[in-house]
């Protein structure tokens, strides 16, 4: 059976490397951009099963990012990794992607959020459940 594979937008390049690592244990990560734009071009060119996005990066953040994405291939799977834990921020989030892992718990929760959402399912991290089980 062939791996999921991911596109990772993360703008700081060690939280980038750390996250790649983690991932690439159980998913095939095709690109790590560091700008929406990046990732948009990135998806759109490699077709990736699951998007890992930061919210806050340079230029296009990755809640539009989304978004566009989202308009031209419905499916796809996105979960945000950030470090924001405003509930308003988790709503509209989840009303764009399925997942809301915060970068704190990213190393524990991550891995778990895209096969998550790679099985049709949402997921959001732990100490923020009790915001995303409304949606």
């Amino acid at each position: 059976m062939s791996r999921a594979t991911i596109i990772l937008a993360e703008d700081n390049p060690p939280i980038a490397e750390q996250m790649c690592h983690l991932l690439a244990e159980e998913f095939d990560v095709l690109a790590v951009v560091g700008h929406g734009e990046a990732l948009v071009k990135a998806v759109l060119r490699l077709h990736p099963d699951v998007v890992v996005t930061d919210i806050s990066m340079p230029g296009m953040d990755g809640m539009q990012a989304a978004r566009e994405l989202i308009s031209e291939r419905p499916a796809l799977a996105v979960v945000f990794v950030t470090v924001h834990d405003d509930p308003a921020l988790v709503r509209k989030a989840l009303d764009i992607g399925r997942g809301y892992v915060l970068k704190a718990s990213a190393g524990e929760e991550l891995v778990d959020a895209v096969q998550s959402v790679l099985n049709g399912g949402r997921f959001v991290s732990a100490s923020l459940r009790s915001i995303g089980s409304n949606r």
